[in-house]
């Protein structure tokens, strides 16, 4: 008879899989998760945890969200996948009007991906071909210093996080760096975004707006990022907002890229896009960047596409969420969370361990005041306290922070912010 530790999830999962940000040679085996609802999900042995990071950004409106599964499954019924060249569908057009009725005004037409990564490549392929078709040469990116846009190998070369991308660094775009934007770096930002420009061919800038994720959920001015997008603007230089992680609603506004007036050529999003259901993502664009790939050439056109581009069920799920997102109700709860986080870091912030506090619509972010690897025992140690108590939070280093799905409970915010008051003791 077999052993039961040989049937266990994790025995299985051992054998065949290998999971993403991962050493298998020193990491835990995984916890198997059976169950998720709302701001919650349950282990194989019945344990609750609050998603204090939404699943990675995506799960918003909460998991297993009613009216997304209620659309999503009757769309099954009706039509679950088709090729999107030569053909289009409802899900897809539906979906393309009301995302341009919530994006920047600029914005006038939608490409289909399949995720984050390829939102953001299809979005710098499109600004370089932008001026290839137009017969000007441009081969350099700008991009923030400490940036991430994903694991593709264009937008891995816009990141900036070698921890992640160290081993292919070779085999890059040419990219140029900037420091992200803030009150006492401004002349030195400018300083060196202007000699990049005089001294290279420059195609694109791209960038996370307000909000750089992965380095930390670092916050810069929203201000200065409009003056280079703007001098990007007067250079010709396509200018591409990653808002995959700040995009619906998780900065207070519909989109990150609202709180500047310049707005960008091209924006790519993802996460909570589809409320965490499906995965699928989308790049937009302006009308002129559109219009310079139409020609009797076809040599000129974008040449680029994914085999589940528009999903239909995908698209089901988007268009949901974004009815949720405009409610009151998503509303109230977006304005609420930011009201008990604030309430929160008046509490704490002159905390000697902690070395930095800040909140941006539901993102609250904690910098302690200790020195520690991104992936190292401190860390892990912090992660494992959470989780201990029922709190699902990934650390990055010596930042804490909290991105919750939108109808997280009061009750479920303040066992989060407890956890976080006895990690603080840990340390």
């Amino acid at each position: 008879m077999q052993k039961d530790s040989e049937k266990s999830l994790q025995h299985r999962d051992s054998k065949h899989i290998w999971h993403p940000l991962t050493q298998h040679q020193t990491a835990d085996a995984p916890l198997p998760i059976v169950k998720a609802k709302d701001a919650l999900f349950w282990d194989d042995q019945g344990k609750e945890y609050i998603d204090g990071i939404a699943s990675w950004y995506t799960a918003m409106y909460g998991h297993c969200n009613d009216e997304i599964i209620s659309a999503v499954s009757q769309q099954m019924r009706e039509l679950d996948q088709v090729v999107f060249t030569g053909f289009t569908h409802e899900p897809a057009v539906k979906l393309a009007e009301k995302l341009l009725g919530i994006l920047p005004k600029n914005q006038s037409k939608i490409f289909f991906n399949d995720n984050g990564s390829t939102a953001v490549e299809a979005g710098i392929k499109m600004a370089l071909q932008y001026h290839h078709n137009r017969g000007d040469k441009r081969d350099t990116l700008i991009a923030f210093e400490h940036g991430f846009h994903g694991d593709t190998f264009g937008a891995m070369s816009a990141s900036g996080l070698s921890v992640y991308n160290g081993p292919f660094e070779d085999f890059f775009l040419k990219v140029e760096r900037i420091p992200a934007p803030v009150n006492d770096n401004w002349q030195g930002v400018l300083l060196k975004l202007k000699t990049i420009i005089q001294e290279n061919d420059c195609a694109a800038f791209i960038y996370e707006p307000l909000v750089q994720g992965a380095a930390g959920m670092k916050f810069h001015d929203a201000d200065k990022l409009n003056e280079i997008v703007k001098l990007c603007h007067e250079e010709q230089i396509i200018s591409i907002a990653d808002e995959v992680m700040t995009g619906f609603g998780k900065t207070g506004k519909h989109f990150a890229s609202l709180y500047l007036e310049t707005q960008p050529d091209i924006i790519c999003l993802s996460k909570a896009l589809t409320a965490g259901l499906v995965p699928m993502s989308i790049t937009s664009c302006t009308q002129d960047i559109f219009d310079s790939f139409l020609a009797d050439d076809i040599g000129k056109a974008f040449f680029h596409a994914h085999t589940y581009s528009a999903n239909p069920i995908a698209c089901a799920a988007a268009s949901t969420g974004i009815d949720l997102l405009l409610s009151e109700e998503i509303q109230s709860n977006i304005s609420r969370i930011n009201s008990k986080h604030r309430d929160y870091i008046n509490r704490i912030k002159e905390n000697p361990k902690i070395e930095d506090i800040r909140c941006k619509g539901v993102i609250l972010a904690i910098d302690l005041a200790i020195e520690m690897d991104r992936y190292g025992n401190l860390r892990n140690t912090l992660y494992d306290h959470f989780m201990t108590r029922g709190v699902f939070l990934r650390p990055l280093g010596n930042t804490i922070y909290i991105l919750p799905p939108y109808v997280i409970t009061d009750k479920q915010l303040q066992k989060i912010y407890d956890s976080i008051d006895e990690a603080l003791a840990l340390v």
